[in-house]
């Protein structure tokens, strides 16, 4: 309720008001979330992508069970594998002083600056691959062997299969999981705030800066009101992907 308050600057009287909520639509705070909402639709469908494509050539590798437990076993260490340590890491490794970075300055192929928004959704991947990793692979394993072989039987080749049984399956799962990724990436401060400050306009870093700012007065109430937008918008993301895995516990029971 605190992002429906005004503090006046003179006499420091507070009333109810929707100019913070207001005042975050637009501007600076407008432009805070249409970089969020891009940072984390990139990474949420890389992440995707690039996770369902390392479950499947686990699952379907020759030695698949010592595989699989290896891959699970990383995935939840790299998964939580976040904040400032993971940006430092990165900074250490790929920074304008790192050591990949030096020896790509060797051979002339620097000019990655890992400050950006493209180092920034590469150091995110890190930890949301493997949180799609622990996400989809119950799903790509309630794939009953039965379900290929009815096609194989019935004439089906295995476009036919993904394309009218395996993917049909598969879909609500692979869509909840970036969902997931997408809150995921969306709600991320720490690592952003090591690793480009404010130099990138995000909701988390616009919210941090209004709630510690000792400049305006009232400016509390403008980072309170950009919670309040973050909040909901995760809120809904994350109340479709529920939806989603009801949908989904019918076909993997």
């Amino acid at each position: 309720m605190e992002a429906f308050r005004a503090t006046d600057p003179v006499t420091y009287e507070e009333s109810w008001s929707t100019a913070s909520v207001t005042a975050v639509t637009g501007g600076a705070y407008g432009r805070a979330y249409l970089g969020s909402l891009q940072l984390s639709a990139i990474t949420a469908v890389l992440g995707s992508v690039l996770g369902l494509a390392l479950a499947v050539a686990v699952l379907q590798a020759r030695r698949g069970q010592l595989l699989r437990r290896l891959v699970l076993t990383a995935s939840g260490v790299l998964a939580n594998f976040g904040g400032i340590p993971l940006a430092f890491a990165f900074i250490a490794t790929i920074g304008n002083a790192g050591v990949v970075t030096a020896l790509l300055g060797r051979v002339g192929l620097d000019g990655f600056s890992l400050y950006s928004m493209t180092g920034l959704a590469l150091v995110y991947l890190y930890f949301l691959v493997p949180l799609m990793v622990l996400i989809i692979v119950p799903a790509l394993e309630g794939l009953r062997p039965q379900w290929r072989e009815a096609s194989d039987v019935l004439g089906g080749n295995a476009w036919q299969y993904w394309r009218r049984v395996g993917g049909p399956v598969l879909a609500p799962p692979v869509i909840g999981a970036t969902m997931l990724l997408f809150a995921s990436s969306f709600a991320a401060y720490a690592t952003a705030r090591a690793l480009v400050g404010s130099s990138i306009p995000l909701v988390p870093l616009q919210i941090a800066d209004a709630l510690s700012s000792n400049v305006l007065v009232g400016s509390e109430n403008v980072g309170k009101a950009l919670a309040l937008g973050m909040v909901v918008l995760v809120g809904l993301v994350l109340v479709f992907y529920t939806w989603v895995q009801r949908r989904t516990q019918r076909w993997l029971r």
